[in-house]
């Protein structure tokens, strides 16, 4: 699609990662924790991949984290240029990383997250990043996606840093992360016509049916 400003909209697609093990025991699994695509993961990302090939992706950007790349590695195998950042890696949940939820650690986590909610963003858990340390090293990740010559986009990442990511490309404040809901291998298809980003397809899984 080409704008007033002659301009053709770019077109970003986000994803979140397939399923890990982690994710069906409720492990907790920010940056600290590098797993692997489980078969229901691999399955979710065949199936993303059969639904989307067709899209002529010029980059794929994911995070340094093996649960990312493997999701998108169909694309990859296609010889389309792969840049994994670490900047794209979940945040880190310190001394909770790697443990199973249980009541002490589910109070703690819902109170931090409730406390982003209200828009104290600097509070963390012991050893980890809060919401605000995510969202700084997340911005030049979004200067790169608005900046590059690419056009036509595909980002893979993790649960709390897409809902991040989202709000920083939306201008939304980072507060109203929880807005944007996200299962393994949904898609966020955005649209940026150089000034904003529109919201086309939100927490999209029609390639698992």
């Amino acid at each position: 699609m080409t704008h007033e400003s002659g301009l053709t909209a770019k077109n970003i697609y986000i994803i979140r990662h397939g399923q890990t093990d982690f994710n069906v025991r409720q492990v907790v699994q920010g940056r600290g924790v590098n797993s692997d695509l489980n078969d229901t993961g691999i399955r979710q990302a065949k199936l993303f991949f059969e639904a989307h090939k067709e899209i002529k992706f010029d980059v794929v950007y994911t995070s340094s984290l093996k649960r990312t790349w493997q999701t998108v590695d169909s694309f990859i195998s296609k010889k389309i240029p792969h840049i994994a950042t670490p900047d794209l890696d979940e945040i880190d949940w310190g001394i909770f990383e790697g443990v199973e939820h249980h009541p002490d650690l589910q109070k703690t986590y819902y109170d931090i997250i409730n406390e982003w909610k209200n828009g104290d963003l600097t509070i963390k858990i012991e050893g980890g990043e809060s919401a605000q340390d995510l969202a700084d090293r997340l911005i030049p990740v979004v200067e790169e996606l608005k900046s590059t010559e690419h056009q036509t986009i595909l980002v893979c990442t993790h649960g709390r840093t897409l809902r991040v990511l989202l709000c920083l490309l939306m201008d939304r404040p980072v507060s109203a992360m929880d807005d944007f809901v996200h299962d393994n291998t949904c898609l966020y298809h955005l649209e940026y016509d150089g000034e904003k980003c529109t919201l086309l397809k939100e927490n999209d899984l029609t390639h698992l049916k």
